[in-house]
């Protein structure tokens, strides 16, 4: 995992190119599915109180033995949590669900502009982080006037950004704003769930040169954009392919080129930080 590791936040706190998504890893076989992933290398998993699979995550953590030292454990606080002290208890949950002293990086999980409180859930975050209740802080589907305004009310900048990225949905201005500011992007749905993507001619070409399959592509463009990606992966022959992406080593031209699949109404999920609501 050389050729892009490690990506920097502002504060020095470093994320691996690859994690795993866990959505829907629920129950024991989700928490067999996380521990072959971090035999298999995996350093950064990705979970939250809305997958309702925070303990079977934690578990399987510990099911790796000596190979989950050092896992990084993402998780999220929902939009119902966002005032206190409800912040607080929500993230002390989870901590205890995952069966951790500290959670390793815990993000607000959607700003839910129209309840206008997610500075007062920034806050949350800072006072656990303060506690020794999480160790790293951040935020998923902020804009950069969210970025901006909970800095400024607050004065703490995220470490992670966690967007909607793929080729259809690339974000370039916001993969750029947060790069000029220190905060890591990280893409969920970073293959467009496996759809028309993949199919893609360019996909299927670079693919081709690169003896590597199209979603080793796709990884490997959001690893030299310096994007964070979280594939979901329940079966360990995939969830290796995944993290071998990172061998694939794509030039300027060809980010490029991938890039432009972008569109407009890229959007895949649908939801609009601007007005989605999600509790």
């Amino acid at each position: 995992m050389a050729e892009y590791a490690p990506f920097t936040a502002h504060n020095g706190f470093v994320l691996p190119p690859i994690g795993l998504g866990t959505y829907r890893l629920n129950g024991d076989a989700g928490a067999e599915s996380v521990a072959a992933a971090v035999r298999a290398g995996y350093r950064l998993l990705d979970t939250a109180v809305n997958y309702e699979n925070e303990g079977s995550v934690g578990r399987g953590v510990r099911l790796a033995g000596d190979s989950g030292a050092g896992v990084i454990v993402t998780s999220k606080l929902p939009g119902r949590h966002h005032e206190a002290p409800a912040n607080q208890t929500s993230i002390e949950e989870s901590r205890s669900r995952i069966g951790v002293d500290a959670i390793g990086l815990h993000l607000i999980h959607w700003p839910n502009p129209s309840q206008a409180q997610y500075v007062d859930a920034w806050q949350g975050l800072i006072d656990a982080r303060e506690r020794g209740v999480v160790d790293q802080i951040g935020v998923s589907n902020f804009l950069l006037e969210h970025l901006e305004r909970i800095e400024g009310e607050t004065g703490v900048r995220p470490v992670v950004n966690q967007l909607e990225v793929h080729p259809y949905f690339p974000q370039v201005e916001a993969v750029e704003a947060h790069g000029e500011l220190g905060i890591i992007t990280e893409a969920w749905s970073p293959i467009g769930r496996a759809g028309a993507i993949l199919s893609e001619p360019v996909i299927r070409e670079l693919a081709q040169s690169h003896e590597c399959t199209p979603v080793q592509v796709v990884l490997a463009w959001h690893a030299a954009r310096g994007v964070v990606s979280i594939p979901r992966s329940q079966h360990l022959e995939r969830q290796r392919e995944n993290l071998a992406a990172v061998d694939v080593v794509l030039d300027e031209a060809e980010v490029s080129a991938i890039t432009a699949l972008g569109r407009s109404d890229g959007r895949l999920f649908g939801a609009d930080p601007r007005t989605h609501e999600e509790m």
